[in-house]
């Protein structure tokens, strides 16, 4: 099963389906913890050479599963991470703005939104998750307890693709702290493992936080 997400969060889609409710102000994803708790949790990570990416699909990993009503967890994530997001019927945004904290290109329709595994699916399967069950997989795609899923724009999701932060950060080094921290967090959540760069890479990021 997955993880049974908040008790506000169900009670605000549920108003805003029933009312046509906008949702709150622009929010963001779980904030990770500190970066002396993100150097603890790198140092307690695995450190092993990625696997291999065969016989990786996407679809081993379920995902937008359904949160509450009618949403499932990319519509939940536009709401979250949106300004004065109003929806449908269907949960889908009507209307909204979006900021991408990878770029900070302000999006105007949630067509123009992308939502961004912080760990790659991809990369995931590289680092330990090839071993799981697919109701596991399932669980870390649609994870809205930790900061695994971002609403970003298209063009910084497609830069990012399955690279870890050895390979890509964000153009805006602004947020590269909190992204440091997002990463370390959900791979030690998940107990997945890091490769030696991207470890160097990791430490290199957080002792300048």
């Amino acid at each position: 099963m997955r993880r049974v997400q908040t008790a506000v969060l169900a009670v605000l889609a549920a108003a805003a389906l029933l009312f046509g409710m906008a949702a709150p102000a622009a929010a963001a994803p779980p904030t990770p913890p500190s970066a002396a708790t993100a150097r603890s949790q790198l140092a307690a990570l695995t450190t092993e050479a990625e696997g291999s990416s065969s016989p990786y699909d996407r679809d081993l990993f379920p995902h937008w599963s359904p949160v509450s009503g009618n949403c499932n967890a990319r519509e939940t994530v536009l709401r979250r991470d949106g300004t004065n997001v109003t929806v449908g019927n269907d949960c889908y945004p009507t209307s909204g703005s979006w900021y991408s904290p990878y770029d900070g290109v302000t999006l105007s329709s949630p067509s123009q939104v992308q939502i961004d595994h912080m760990i790659p699916l991809a990369e995931a399967w590289r680092s330990g998750a090839d071993t799981w069950s697919t109701a596991r997989r399932e669980d870390f795609a649609n994870d809205l307890a930790t900061a695994q899923l971002w609403a970003v724009s298209g063009s910084s999701n497609q830069s990012k693709s399955d690279q870890d932060p050895a390979e890509w950060m964000p153009t805006r080094s602004a947020v590269h702290c909190l992204y440091a921290r997002a990463w370390v967090n959900v791979k030690y959540v998940w107990r997945l493992s890091v490769d030696s760069a991207e470890r160097s890479a990791l430490t290199s990021i957080l002792n300048r936080c």
